[in-house]
């Protein structure tokens, strides 16, 4: 596996980026990289309102598509771009690392096989350290919080209870850049939502950015024969006490740091997938179905009423 080419529309960036990385290449756009470089599969992770014509533009040349989330900014994107997939027949990957971390997949493990006996409740937590990028405040551009951040929360409670998401009721706020509404008025910085999976379990979810004091990811399952904690807003095992009773411990400072070893997983298991013909264990449906119930919390925070998730058909194909 070598990287052939790095593509961004900042030149300084790519320059940079091609040093940094040892690449070939590096191209202003992908139709660029795509006419004259010579590579099998690409690696989207820009904003999010660039997915869609841009695995439109990796599916038409037939190359395989690793996808960060959230996969797009509206459903109907999504299921274009996974026409587009299914046309190619180029495999797809989108980018939840959370099915690649230690922690999540024992999680996983013990919750299929009953360890739990039958789920009673489920509650996630995903708060981001920093303000985001000024296209991230545009929810037409991004989708908001609820599919930037809490994405990652809406795929694994549905990959770890195996259920899907039958309603949500969500609430939003600006409690703390209120600096941004100004010039977006819709902007919001912390969410919560309660939900109810479609076997009845109800559980709740809530995002934040920025909350300075760290990157927080954490989840918690409860059933009816025992719990699971999942994650911790503290890295490592030490616990500093002092002499006057304060406790201190260390925060993951980013992403990157909470869920390195699952950013690494994920990126080698598509590699595996392009060689071997494999289809990856999280594909495009999964992207879809989290972008419906992100599309459904948005919702019910407008309306200010409960509303249903629906799931639209999707191609046969695990795309």
């Amino acid at each position: 596996m070598s990287l052939v080419a790095v593509v961004d529309s900042v030149e300084a960036v790519r320059v940079r980026a091609a040093q940094e990385l040892n690449a070939a290449a590096e191209f202003a756009t992908v139709e660029e990289a795509l006419a004259h470089s010579d590579f099998d599969a690409v690696c989207i992770a820009t904003p999010t309102h660039t997915h869609h014509p841009l695995v439109l533009a990796a599916a038409r040349a037939g190359k395989h598509i690793f996808c960060e989330k959230p996969m797009a900014v509206a459903e109907d994107e999504a299921l274009q771009m996974m026409e587009a997939i299914e046309r190619a027949g180029v495999i797809f990957q989108i980018g939840f690392m959370r099915r690649f971390d230690e922690e999540f997949v024992h999680a996983k493990e013990l919750i299929s096989s009953g360890a739990l006996g039958h789920l009673m409740a489920v509650r996630a937590t995903t708060r981001g350290p920093g303000l985001p990028p000024p296209w991230a405040w545009d929810d037409a551009k991004s989708g908001g919080l609820l599919a930037e951040v809490n994405s990652h929360d809406f795929d694994a409670v549905r990959w770890l209870t195996g259920r899907e998401f039958a309603r949500v009721f969500t609430l939003v706020a600006t409690r703390k850049a209120v600096e941004v509404l100004p010039q977006h008025p819709t902007f919001y910085d912390v969410a919560v939502v309660a939900f109810a999976l479609d076997d009845g379990t109800p559980g709740s979810i809530d995002g934040a950015w920025p909350v300075d004091y760290g990157y927080d990811a954490r989840m918690e399952v409860l059933g009816a024969d025992g719990m699971l904690t999942i994650g911790a807003v503290g890295a490592g095992s030490l616990v500093h006490t002092t002499r006057d009773g304060r406790v201190a411990r260390r925060t993951f400072g980013s992403w990157r740091d909470r869920h390195r070893e699952g950013y690494l997983a994920e990126v080698l298991h598509f590699v595996e997938c392009v060689r071997e013909g494999k289809i990856p264990v999280v594909t495009a449906i999964d992207g879809l179905r989290a972008l419906e119930v992100a599309t459904a919390a948005a919702r019910s925070a407008r309306t200010g009423q409960p509303e249903p998730v629906p799931r639209a058909l999707a191609p046969a194909r695990g795309s």
